[in-house]
């Protein structure tokens, strides 16, 4: 019999800790629900967790630095909660490495239902993009290696990428020297539930293209192909076989 996904909540909120975590039990989800940046963390070294959701008011660390800093070490995906809806909110949360983004107030069956959309986007990714043993993509001066989803710089610097950039980044070498319209992207990264005129991708490329170095302004690695999309522009070589 399969385990029951596991899930971490991050809130100060009591009273939403203990309804979204009664909720999620109730439909077959274990849960631990904690209030700030270091309660997170210590869960995080006692337990193994599917996905984490994070609220981005929080006292200590706010959410936006909590998300960055375990995107930094983890592919654990993150859903984003906050009071604010705007706009720029939720790109932010986007750039900090976060999966999705619920504005509050919400309903607990519409997390549970974003919650199994990300999982099985997680565990649905087709055969290309799972790593392979020994397997390193090399294009222009840098370093993929998909095994231990590992990025390497041109100067030797190591960073582990996953999550959404690495799903991203993947399609990219998988499809060299191909302009790639923001609604492939979108269908490629996260399948046929992702929302119609889903601008995120653009907030993931524009994450990538820092995270490669590249010039916002004349980008060399990953260009804007104007009214068409986005074109990986360099060399890829990959293991034969």
């Amino acid at each position: 019999m399969d385990r029951p996904d596991h899930i971490l909540i991050v809130d100060d909120d009591a009273e939403i800790r203990t309804l979204l975590g009664r909720y999620l039990e109730k439909n077959g989800l274990r849960t631990v629900t904690v209030a700030d940046g270091r309660a997170m963390w210590q869960a995080l070294e006692k337990g193994t967790f599917d996905l984490v959701v994070l609220d981005l008011m929080l006292p200590g660390d706010d959410g936006l630095t909590l998300c960055r800093n375990l995107r930094a070490r983890s592919e654990i995906p993150v859903i984003m909660l906050t009071a604010r809806g705007e706009e720029t909110d939720r790109i932010v949360g986007l750039e900090m490495g976060a999966d999705d983004y619920i504005p509050k107030p919400f309903s607990a069956r519409e997390l549970l239902a974003r919650i199994k959309v990300i999982l099985r986007r997680v565990r649905s990714l087709p055969p290309n993009l799972r790593p392979e043993p020994g397997r390193e993509i090399r294009f222009g001066q840098w370093v993929l290696d998909t095994t231990l989803r590992q990025l390497v710089a041109p100067d030797g610097v190591v960073t582990p990428i996953g999550g959404a950039e690495y799903r991203l980044l993947r399609i990219f070498l998988d499809h060299p020297n191909r302009v790639l319209n923001r609604d492939q992207l979108v269908e490629m990264t996260r399948g046929k539930e992702a929302e119609p005129l889903d601008r995120s991708v653009d907030v993931q490329v524009s994450r990538l293209r820092r995270r490669l170095g590249d010039d916002p302004a004349d980008p060399v690695t990953i260009k804007t192909v104007r009214g068409e999309g986005y074109v990986l522009s360099v060399p890829v070589h990959k293991p034969a076989g």
